[in-house]
């Protein structure tokens, strides 16, 4: 049994292991990136030109989809979902509620409605059987359209997403979806390069994918960016049209979009990332099986509850998130010895103050509120050294020793 924190000696100071260090990534591509971004300055073309669409064939051909259409952000790429979908006031969308507050906060801002189900305890994704007990019990056919009983409103999509890198289980999402004629817009903000059983990539099996390219992704622009992925050419063709206001031709405005454009600088900068991207993620594999290992040895297997891959798939490990015992306490003491952690996420959605309208309480989404308690994302990116590895375990050693 491990001591109360105010008990413990002091540890040994620790080599320091900050949570990511882009710099390092930097440096191996500095010589590829710079003269490149001299020429998008010379040439004086930043918006929606070359380089946004050659990266825009590359990431479509990555991902294994027909279409890809640059974004502003990965925020930026489930709104133009959702409003290329048409959904809106009266909609409701069925999605997790243990995730960035984007999945959730764009259906909001198109007046929709959130249907928050439970997750997986080990995958920490949306419960299949949730999502179908919710459609199955709670929703009935009126009029063509499929109603919730309780709050009145069309459902009229799923939004799993697939959180820190490993898919969602899709295949009996996508069922439902079929069953319950319901569109599907997959959140791989956090999964560009992973697939299930069946080999198809994140992004690639649903209506529309979206991929986030904020700095701190597998796959990181100098700035915001994003990207919507579909197999579908006229919905492609909508969404190129929404993400420049709704214009098309220039100035004539049929539709109201938004300004979702993706710039030069992010693109050129992805389009070279891109080409490194699976030797980082083996980088990525490479280290969680170091911790998979080590963490054993170390005994702490039983103490923690570590993450896995389920069979078939394959995890990228944007996050590499264990479940730890005093959570709290365990996080400040690796803070104390430079060790970097996050929680993601302290509060499920069902609990954030903005969703109070809903009606969700404490205690009617468990697992999710358990891994709010329990859940922090130790170092996982792929330039760290077996050292610095070594050191995240033997710290944690320390702590429950």
């Amino acid at each position: 049994m491990s001591q109360p924190a105010s008990a413990r000696p002091a540890a040994p100071a620790s080599v320091p292991v900050p949570l990511l260090d882009l710099k390092l990534q930097y440096q191996t591509l500095a010589a590829e990136i710079m003269p490149v971004l001299q020429q998008i300055c010379e040439s004086q073309q930043f918006i929606l030109g070359r380089h946004v669409r050659e990266f825009e064939a590359a990431a479509a051909n990555y991902c294994g989809c027909r279409e890809a259409i640059g974004v502003s952000s990965g925020t930026d790429a489930l709104l133009l979902a959702v409003m290329a979908l048409g959904i809106g006031p009266g909609d409701e969308v069925v999605t997790t509620t243990y995730s960035f507050f984007a999945t959730a906060g764009v259906l909001a801002r198109v007046g929709a409605r959130p249907v928050f189900c439970d997750i997986e305890p080990d995958s920490f994704n949306i419960d299949v059987r949730a999502v179908g007990k919710f459609l199955h019990e709670h929703c009935q056919w009126r009029d063509g359209a499929l109603i919730n009983q309780r709050t009145g409103g069309r459902i009229r999509a799923l939004l799993p997403v697939h959180l820190y890198g490993q898919c969602a289980d899709m295949a009996p999402l996508l069922h439902l979806a079929r069953e319950f004629q319901l569109q599907v817009i997959e959140d791989a903000a956090q999964a560009i390069g992973a697939s299930g059983p069946d080999g198809i990539r994140a992004g690639a099996m649903g209506d529309i994918g979206c991929l986030s390219f904020f700095p701190s992704k597998n796959l990181g622009a100098f700035g915001d960016a994003g990207m919507c992925i579909t197999q579908g050419s006229e919905l492609a063709e909508r969404m190129r049209i929404l993400r420049v206001h709704g214009g098309h031709p220039k100035y004539h405005h049929a539709v109201i979009g938004g300004n979702f454009r993706l710039d030069e600088i992010q693109a050129a900068v992805l389009a070279i990332k891109l080409r490194h991207l699976d030797a980082w993620t083996a980088g990525r594999q490479r280290n969680a099986d170091f911790y998979a290992a080590a963490f054993q040895r170390a005994g702490l297997a039983a103490k923690l509850t570590l993450p896995g891959t389920r069979p078939g798939m394959r995890h990228i490990w944007n996050q590499y998130v264990i479940r730890a015992p005093e959570r709290e306490a365990l996080k400040r003491f690796l803070s104390e010895r430079g060790i970097g952690t996050e929680i993601y996420y302290p509060i499920p959605l069902h609990l954030q103050r903005c969703f109070a309208s809903l009606g969700y309480r404490e205690g009617d989404l468990p697992e999710a509120e358990r891994a709010a308690r329990e859940s922090l994302a130790l170092p996982i990116y792929p330039e760290l050294a077996r050292e610095q590895l070594q050191a995240v375990v033997d710290q944690i050693a320390a702590f429950y020793g």
